[in-house]
């Protein structure tokens, strides 16, 4: 009887954990901030050629992206193209809204649909890459 109701405890056990690690485990990965692989922002358009992505490494992005508060995702590609998802961006429906130079090897726009601010797009030159961050709510 004992040993019927170990093996019923670890099962129970072994399920809740199950169910935990479906929930975590994307969240802890190292491209946990993109939803659809090989797309941009969601599906909005298809991933152009020669860009890879990442997530940021934060642990405070993580807990959001997970909790569902902001979704961020990151491309990286060779030289300083700072503005190399712009129009994959507007083919998926969105409008640039800024278009800002904010210095050597940074750059940000706003970007949305109807004209409304949606999104930030923000581009850092480190070294000889760039860094293309895209971020806002789910």
């Amino acid at each position: 009887m004992r040993a019927a109701g170990a093996a019923l405890a670890l099962a129970i056990v072994g399920a809740c954990l199950g169910v935990w690690y479906a929930r975590e485990a994307p969240s802890r990965g190292a491209l946990y901030c993109i939803e659809q692989p090989g797309t941009l922002w969601n599906g909005t358009a298809s991933l152009p050629p020669g860009l890879q992505p990442e997530c940021p490494q934060s642990n405070s992005y993580r807990a959001e992206v997970r909790a569902g508060d902001s979704r961020v995702e990151q491309y990286r590609l060779p030289g300083w193209q700072p503005r190399a998802l712009l129009p994959a961006m507007k083919a998926g429906g969105y409008l640039q809204i800024t278009d800002e130079s904010i210095g050597p090897g940074n750059y940000a726009a706003f970007l949305g649909r109807a004209g409304v601010p949606e999104l930030q797009y923000l581009a850092n030159q480190e070294g000889e890459m760039t860094l293309i961050t895209l971020s806002g709510r789910p």
